[in-house]
């Protein structure tokens, strides 16, 4: 069995490639349902604040591979049926984690878009949408407090999402192809 990871910054399109690997047989997990659900717990509203608030927090508390970590069981038993995809990895650490635990069944597929197309998308979407000054304090957060730069340059493959959903298509179907091989 496979366990994919999908990383990049806020707005790159990682959801839209880790729903084009579940459509292709992967079982999707999303490492930030953790965080809904603490903020949940906590009783605070879900927006930008209270969930960068909660990622930091919880690793602070339980170290910087937490989400990896927390999400373990979910993705092992998963594995027991499916290939996993997983939507969000952020840190170094989670990254490391998961490469020495699943070994060569564990794959990095990085999502890249320049700021100003993220922006523009984060502006737009429909759920979880960014003010330009959150989307850029998420920029920096991302890479200042959750050490997300390592994962994204070490990447098995990156996928450049500058352009139309039928090319960001055409990229994932190539790298199911080679994970597959």
């Amino acid at each position: 069995m496979k366990v994919v990871s999908i990383v990049g910054m806020a707005g790159a399109g990682k959801s839209e490639v880790a729903e084009l690997f579940q459509q292709s047989g992967f079982t999707r997990i999303r490492f930030g349902d953790v965080t809904d659900q603490e903020i949940k717990k906590r009783g605070l509203e879900l927006n930008e604040k209270n969930e960068r608030y909660v990622r930091e927090l919880l690793r602070q508390e339980q170290g910087m591979d937490a989400y990896a970590r927390l999400n373990l069981p979910r993705i092992d038993s998963v594995l027991k049926y499916s290939d996993v995809v997983i939507d969000g990895l952020y840190s170094w650490e989670e990254y490391l984690f998961l490469r020495e635990h699943y070994g060569a069944g564990f794959s990095l597929v990085a999502v890249w878009a320049s700021p100003q197309v993220r922006h523009r998308r984060l502006a737009t979407r429909s759920n979880r949408s960014l003010t330009p000054e959150e989307a850029a304090g998420r920029d920096r957060a991302e890479i200042e407090n959750s050490n997300k730069g390592g994962p994204i340059a070490l990447a098995d493959f990156t996928i450049i999402n500058e352009s139309s959903l039928d090319d960001l298509e055409t990229e994932v179907t190539k790298i199911i192809k080679w994970i597959n091989e």
